[in-house]
């Protein structure tokens, strides 16, 4: 753990699915899977969190409605791990590598928008359908 992760405050479980929206059963599970690891355990050994972990569980929350699997969401999070490593910076061709795999990420999630526009606007289409036909106002 890095001094600058020991000094940021943290928060215990609630506090943090308070502030993500996931629930506290879905953080234990991303702890199970290793796409989140809890930055320390109190005395009473409660999970502890920092704002890091916290914005590691909004970049997993943000993949989820796109249908990133476990297996994507983590390899994403490698690839943004290593490119923000302070401790052991990639170097060579490996940065370049990883940002080209970022950018393949990046326009998956573009092409998943852009479908889920396109369901929604045909799902908006069929309500105000039904409710012309039941003479509802829109």
């Amino acid at each position: 753990m890095t001094d600058q992760r020991q000094r940021q405050r943290q928060m215990q479980i609630g506090e943090v699915a308070e502030r993500t929206g996931l629930s506290l059963r879905t953080i234990r599970h991303y702890e199970e899977v290793g796409l989140v690891v809890p930055s320390a355990r109190s005395k009473g050994g409660f999970r502890l969190y920092t704002e890091s972990d916290v914005d590691r569980l909004m970049v997993i929350r943000r993949m989820k409605p796109l249908d990133f699997s476990l297996e994507e969401m983590r390899d994403l999070l490698e690839i943004t791990d290593r490119l923000g490593s302070t401790e052991d910076p990639p170097t060579g061709a490996e940065p370049a590598l990883l940002r080209e795999r970022l950018d393949a990420y990046r326009r998956t999630a573009d092409d998943r928008c852009e479908s889920l526009r396109a369901r929604l606007e045909m799902a908006e289409d069929f309500a105000a359908t039904l409710r012309h036909r039941m003479g509802t106002p829109d």
